[in-house]
């Protein structure tokens, strides 16, 4: 045997998915879907009849999570599409840096840098943070992709 050290560089994840397939006819208003690629929120389904060539249709408009972009979609029902995992989380928020990105606790009371700010929560996030307020932020999580998207005000420090 060699003496050497064998040194691996790990650039693949847990194979874990960041969707699942579900069947168009059974995603419901308020459920999620991935349109173009982006996890968003359903905020509409119609279904059609079907026609003279088979399939009865699903199109769905939707909203993405992140960017609040409506985008839409038709797919026969019986067909998957494609459902991302979206993950709700509260922290309590520490510090605010300049660039935008907030340190917060999670839950073994680790320091985490979460990422940017939502774009309608920056400056009720600063000004609370900056009045000496104790806040928790909702951070949603989705494929690959986190963002703060609610705030909650706990009382002062």
């Amino acid at each position: 045997m060699s003496d050497e050290e064998h040194q691996f560089e790990s650039k693949a994840d847990a194979g874990a998915s960041k969707t699942y397939p579900q069947q168009a006819g059974t995603i419901r208003k308020n459920g999620y879907i991935v349109i173009k690629n982006r996890p968003c929120k359903v905020v509409e389904v119609s279904t059609s009849k079907t026609g003279k060539h088979g399939h009865a249709k699903c199109h769905f408009v939707a909203i993405d999570i992140f960017n609040g972009k409506k985008l839409e979609d038709i797919v026969p029902s019986s067909h998957n599409c494609d459902v991302p995992h979206v993950n709700r989380v509260d922290y309590q928020l520490i510090d605010i840096s300049e660039d935008g990105f907030v340190k917060s606790t999670v839950p073994a009371n680790w320091l985490s840098n979460v990422s940017k700010l939502f774009f309608h929560l920056d400056c009720q996030i600063k000004d609370g943070f900056g009045e000496g307020k104790d806040l928790v932020v909702s951070v949603m999580a989705a494929m690959g992709e986190e963002q703060i998207c609610a705030l909650k005000d706990v009382g002062p420090k």
